[in-house]
């Protein structure tokens, strides 16, 4: 079917463009998460192939599997030679899964989990409510889902882990934190977010903080780096479990995930854990004050109602949050990329 208008559209009618490539715009995301799904990237980087090659090796039907790859030519993520495909430098840095930079964790939980979720958007502005069970058959937490076998499990926190890499280095250097000596990062997964603060504070030391089930894959990831030494894990649940002690704590994507009454709980948890003059810092996409952008902020607003019982909120909203928990000052700072940085000092 055509895509674009066959002739120019006349000045009094509206250009059409813009709904037409929103109608396309699920296509183009679901090319890339097959071909990722299907290990399309990691085999190129191996060998760059002809489409029969690459069916051959990964039992795909030659004729469809030639499709995908034209498709994944178009949209800039492989190059074709004659017949013979290879990846991009973009694909090779963030679409191949043993890229230190990669993606394909986070795509392949898109692929899963957001994608089939979004399916019930419809559902989910009816009722207001996430829509786990009604795309999954399971009334399980959130997290639950994500830790319900060692699979599910690595593909989520692989993911976070690759997403949360192109935003720690600007959060920890948004705001001057020289003052502070000990880092507590809540939630903190892999820990990229305690790596950035130690490389870029040398005097500083970490520790990452989160459930049983992460400890694994943390202590994997932080064996390899540099600063490791001065990076610790610590399992617990930051709701009901001992906060560890820091002049620093840090909370990344995590308020965002739970309705008020929680939000409430757990900073003020924080506010009594820390030391007069410590502080939180927040990680979060930050709504502009009239709810209308930043468009990752906005599109990540429509996702926290299908997968959790949060929201995005504005910076206005987050302050008042953070004061009501007895937080004396609230800084919020833009870092131009998908998460922005509120600091609030006790």
């Amino acid at each position: 079917m055509p895509q674009n208008p066959a002739q120019p559209v006349p000045d009094h009618v509206p250009d059409p463009g813009p709904i037409l490539g929103y109608i396309n715009a699920f296509r183009h995301s679901k090319t890339m998460f097959v071909a990722t799904s299907l290990g399309v990237f990691d085999e190129l980087e191996r060998q760059p192939s002809t489409a029969g090659q690459l069916a051959g090796r990964l039992a795909l039907n030659e004729d469809a599997l030639e499709r995908l790859l034209n498709g994944c030519v178009y949209l800039g993520l492989l190059e074709r030679r004659e017949a013979t495909y290879s990846n991009t430098r973009v694909s090779s840095r963030y679409l191949v899964s043993s890229s230190p930079a990669t993606l394909a964790g986070y795509i392949v939980y898109s692929e899963r989990s957001l994608y089939p979720l979004w399916g019930h958007l419809a559902d989910a502005v009816r009722e207001g409510t996430n829509r786990w069970e009604q795309t999954f058959g399971s009334q399980t937490a959130l997290f639950d889902q994500f830790f319900r076998d060692d699979h599910a499990k690595e593909v989520f926190l692989t993911g976070m882990h690759g997403f949360g890499q192109l935003t720690s280095d600007a959060i920890v250097r948004v705001f001057d934190l020289n003052r502070f000596h000990t880092l507590a990062d809540l939630g903190g997964a892999t820990g990229h977010l305690s790596v950035a603060a130690c490389q870029e504070y040398p005097h500083m030391s970490a520790v990452v903080f989160d459930l049983a089930p992460v400890e694994a894959v943390a202590r994997s990831y932080l064996s390899t780096v540099a600063c490791g030494d001065r990076i610790s894990f610590v399992a617990g649940d930051f709701f009901q479990d001992a906060l560890p002690q820091a002049d620093l704590y840090y909370l990344g994507r995590i308020l965002h995930d739970w309705a008020e009454h929680k939000i409430h709980r757990l900073l003020g948890r924080i506010y009594e854990a820390l030391p007069p003059n410590g502080a939180l810092l927040v990680g979060e996409a930050i709504l502009g004050d009239d709810r209308l952008g930043p468009e990752y902020a906005v599109m990540q607003s429509l996702n926290m109602l299908i997968c959790t019982e949060g929201k995005e909120r504005t910076a206005a909203e987050y302050e008042g949050l953070l004061r009501s928990a007895g937080f004396r000052t609230v800084e919020a700072r833009r870092t131009g990329l998908a998460l922005d940085a509120i600091i609030a000092t006790k």
